[in-house]
């Protein structure tokens, strides 16, 4: 096996930013999420999201492209939370655009913290722009 260390921060949001991830929604986005990167050799550093939109830290194999990853996280996500809550106002969909920044080691700490304090940022106006950006300005 080759000797790799790619890491990503990725975000992206619901489909026309509805806020609709609750607490048992999230439960589910985020357990789908690790178990679908776990089965694709993805290491999850860091994962959290508020209402309408989801940060993830992760490592992705250099067989793997970014974009492949985010469909098949994204797909199987949406269906599991169709599944699980049939009777949600209108269906879960994410929206087809992202974010994706790549990041050294060193950096690691402070973008986990980041993606860990989500709701604490957001309740405080403190966030960064430039990592909360999902698609082209």
């Amino acid at each position: 096996m080759p000797f790799w260390k790619c890491f990503y921060h990725a975000v992206w949001a619901t489909a026309n930013r509805e806020p609709i991830i609750t607490s048992a929604v999230e439960t589910i986005i985020i357990a789908t999420i690790q178990h679908k990167s776990h089965d694709l050799n993805c290491r999850i550093w860091a994962i959290n999201s508020i209402a309408d939109h989801i940060h993830i830290a992760v490592s992705i194999p250099p067989k793997l492209s970014p974009a492949e990853w985010i469909r098949n996280v994204k797909g199987l996500s949406t269906h599991e939370v169709n599944g699980t809550f049939p009777d949600l106002p209108s269906a879960f969909k994410w929206q087809t655009a992202y974010g994706l920044l790549t990041f050294g080691e060193k950096a690691l700490p402070f973008v986990t913290a980041y993606i860990q304090n989500q709701k604490q940022h957001h309740a405080e106006g403190r966030i960064q722009p430039y990592l909360e950006q999902t698609d082209e300005p």
